[in-house]
This record gives structure tokens, sequence and C-alpha cells, in this order.
């Protein structure tokens, strides 16, 4: 299934894409006339993550038996993040081609005076035993077709390619084995970067603040896509386009560390919960640094990742 946050007439809503693709059906609608009442895991999407498989069943039901007065266009209806507001927000750096291009490019182009960013040359020995993270701002989400807000601190901003998974099922030191078990679903993710802050920070040795944390800076979506649909989310074509032209192409094979190294790693002593998301970091070729170049006003930026669909963010320095 590919599941959706809208808005509705009625606020803010959950939903299912339709088998074609062409409609959304409104969760709650559906069962409550099915049923007449409403039902607790259709309140919105964290409701439903909480829900579980039992909430999922009834999704598909939904799905699979539309009613009429519950169904919507989907070019009629605005999505929103699929959880707007995550219960925890983790992004990873997992794609080796990407931080070594990153590396060569802030050499090439001087902006390593200040000792920011990945340096050019080999990755420290860490970085391929263990997957590593940091934690960003969930309060600074949003969906596709969302303008991002250009933070007038900055003169350097860039997108990330990026996909990750939202958690269905809370756990701690939970084994890689079992982990695709904790998986509720894929999402496409946009990491968008203040460059000339993140480099100005980073040799601070605690991780990126500034040259992530802003406002509408963390684009997720279009929809969350249920493991059953996705059958190997390591075999997946990622793309971004600026203004319609593609600028870099990955694959998803080439992650250093999977999902659920992923997951047995942060929730090793520690309880990883529902609703947290866990990126993967910018793919090889998914971020303008990696070439030099850098978004301008009013860019429109498209991540397309194979199976997941796409997500489409404009770049503005006008009030959100």
């Amino acid at each position: 299934m590919k599941l959706v946050t809208f808005d509705g007439e009625a606020g803010r809503r959950i939903g299912v894409v339709s088998l074609d693709g062409g409609h959304v059906i409104d969760l709650d609608k559906a069962y409550a006339f099915l049923h007449g009442t409403s039902y607790a895991g259709f309140a919105d999407m964290l409701a439903l993550m909480h829900a579980g498989e039992r909430g999922l069943d009834h999704a598909r039901r939904m799905l699979e038996h539309p009613v009429d007065e519950a169904i919507h266009p989907a070019s009629a209806v605005r999505l929103q993040a699929p959880v707007p507001v995550p219960t925890q927000l983790r992004d990873f750096s997992v794609f080796e081609k990407h931080l070594l291009q990153c590396g060569e490019a802030i050499s090439r182009l001087g902006l390593s005076s200040n000792g920011g960013g990945p340096k050019a040359g080999p990755l420290p020995r860490v970085w391929y035993e263990q997957p590593l993270y940091y934690k960003g701002n969930r309060f600074s989400v949003i969906g596709t077709d969302t303008d991002v807000q250009w933070p007038a601190y900055s003169r350097l901003m860039d997108y990330e390619l990026e996909f990750g998974v939202f958690i269905g099922t809370a756990g701690r030191d939970i084994p890689r084995s079992g982990a695709s078990r904790h998986v509720f679903g894929y999402c496409i993710y946009n990491d968008f970067s203040a460059r000339d802050a993140q480099f100005l920070e980073m040799p601070g040795l605690l991780g990126p603040a500034k040259g992530k944390d802003f406002d509408t800076g963390n684009a997720m979506g279009p929809w969350i896509v249920t493991p059953d649909e996705l059958t190997d989310p390591y075999s997946l074509t990622m793309v971004v386009r600026v203004n319609g032209e593609e600028q870099g192409r990955g694959y998803s094979g080439e992650m250093q560390h999977r999902f659920d190294a992923m997951i047995a790693h942060v929730s090793a002593s520690e309880t990883l919960h529902v609703g947290e998301f866990l990126g993967s970091g910018t793919v090889g070729n998914g971020c303008g640094l990696e070439f030099g170049r850098f978004l301008q006003e009013d860019d429109v930026v498209e991540l397309e990742v194979q199976g997941l669909g796409v997500l489409r963010n404009r770049v503005t320095r006008r009030t959100c």
C-alpha cells in the first residue's frame, strides 16, 4: 500500500492511494461509512503505526473494497508529510561514493579552510565498522509540493537524495535477523543542507546543526510504501532533477550498512520507538556539492526513487 497524510474538508486525514494511482481513499471516512463508527487507528499516521497489523488489515480492506463517498481524485488533495512530526529523526551516512566525492569537491573548491565536511582521501575505519548518524529536527518536516524556506544565514543551499524507513514496532536490542519486522514502510527523504553553515560548524566536532536545522528543511513523501509492495529496497534506482533536468543518479544497493544494521545499532541498550524515522544518508551523485553545483532561488528539486514515487519541493527566499 501507499499511505498518505492529506488535508481534507474535515481537516488533516490519512488515506491510501488507489490501485490505479488516480485516487486517494479517506480511511476513516470509508471505515465510518461501513461500520457506523470511527476507528482509532485511522486518527493519523502515528495511530495507524501503533495499531499494528490489525490497522493495516483494516486499511487493506478499505483499499480492496473502496467506498465511493470516501474517494478523492489524487489531483484534488494536498498531500502533507506522511508523518508530519516523526517520533524521532535520525539520518545516517552509508554511501561511500557520496562521501568520497564530497571530500574531493570540498578540496577542489577550496571550501575546506575551516576544516569542515569530509576530507579528500579514505574514510575513517569506524565508518566501515558501524552505521553512523546524527539526530535531525523532527519539527521541521514538510511534504511534497511544499516550499522550502531558504535560511537567511546561508548562501549555499543544497539538496540530498535519500530514502528511509519508519519504525512500526518498538523494540530494544533488536537483532539484525529480526530487524525487518520492525519496519512500517519506506519513504523518500530530502535532507536540505545549508552548506556554508555546515562547513563553519563541523570543526566543532559535534556534527551538523544549523547546516541542517532550519524550518522546512526536512522534506519527506510523497507517501509511505509498505514493505509488501517494495520487495527489495536494495535494488532501487534513485534520481534527482532540478528544474526538470537530471542532476544525479545512484543506486540503493551501494549502501555500506543496510537498514537492518541501522536498526540493530540504534536499538542496542536503547528503545527504538514507533514512528521513528531512519534516513539512509545521501546516495552517491545525490547532492550538488559532489559536482560543485548549488541551488538558486526558486529552483524546483525532484527526487525520484524507484517504487517510492517522486518528492518535489521548491526552494524560495519568500516567506512560506
